[in-house]
């Protein structure tokens, strides 16, 4: 009864197009589903996201799930989660391309999970991080860990949104680092994030994982800016 009266004074709307949900939708109705621009990296070793770090660091695999393009369906969907506190967003895109992820051709299996970290001062100020329940689908799906305490920021920063590109990248390097112990050693990470732009916190990341003796990387994003 509750749940009824909920649903009829705050209807439930797509995350994407704001048009009212079915009874059997969940987040995105049936239509953006259907136009939401899927990037099928995963079909390709050699797509655009693993040309990000061509050259720069080693890395077993890199992939995207959706292009995000300006005023569109996947720029409205992130938006949503990394504003508005929507976070079962995140949850349905890992729930989708878990399947994906799991038909990929690895020398080595994934071992775990790795979200890219907020400062603790930026989560106070958000009050959770934006890939947490991407993350965690993927790690359900794929049976395996979700790690939130190898990797950390050393360093608070502004928003990057209203940046450009070379900004973004400026000082980066120096931001992250490890804490690690025996047991993750040798360890695939798969590391993630939400938008993949330039590359550049993604590879400072990696760089900061690769300390750890044996550390293969892996690299999925939520979405990759469609240049």
């Amino acid at each position: 009864m509750l749940n009824y009266l909920i649903d009829l004074f705050f209807p439930k709307v797509c995350a994407g197009c704001h048009s009212l949900l079915m009874t059997n939708e969940t987040v995105l109705c049936t239509n953006c589903r259907h136009e939401i621009p899927l990037t099928q990296y995963h079909l390709d070793d050699k797509n655009e996201a693993v040309k990000k770090f061509y050259g720069k660091i080693e890395i077993e695999h890199a992939s995207a799930f959706l292009y995000f393009n300006k005023k569109g369906i996947v720029q409205e969907l992130i938006h949503n989660l990394k504003y508005k506190g929507y976070e079962e967003i995140g949850t349905v895109l890992g729930d989708w391309y878990v399947e994906d992820l799991k038909n990929i051709k690895l020398k080595t299996p994934f071992d775990v999970v790795v979200p890219v970290p907020l400062h603790q001062k930026k989560f106070k100020e958000r009050g959770y991080n934006q890939v947490t329940t991407f993350g965690n689908a993927l790690a359900k799906g794929l049976n395996i860990d979700y790690d939130t305490a190898v990797l950390y920021r050393k360093k608070y920063s502004k928003t990057q949104s209203k940046k450009n590109l070379l900004s973004r990248s400026e000082g980066i390097e120096n931001v992250f680092d490890v804490h690690f112990s025996e047991k993750n050693h040798n360890k695939h990470f798969l590391l993630i994030d939400d938008v993949l732009t330039t590359g550049a916190t993604l590879e400072a990341c990696s760089r900061s994982l690769l300390k750890i003796p044996g550390a293969k990387i892996s690299i999925v994003c939520m979405a990759m800016a469609h240049s």
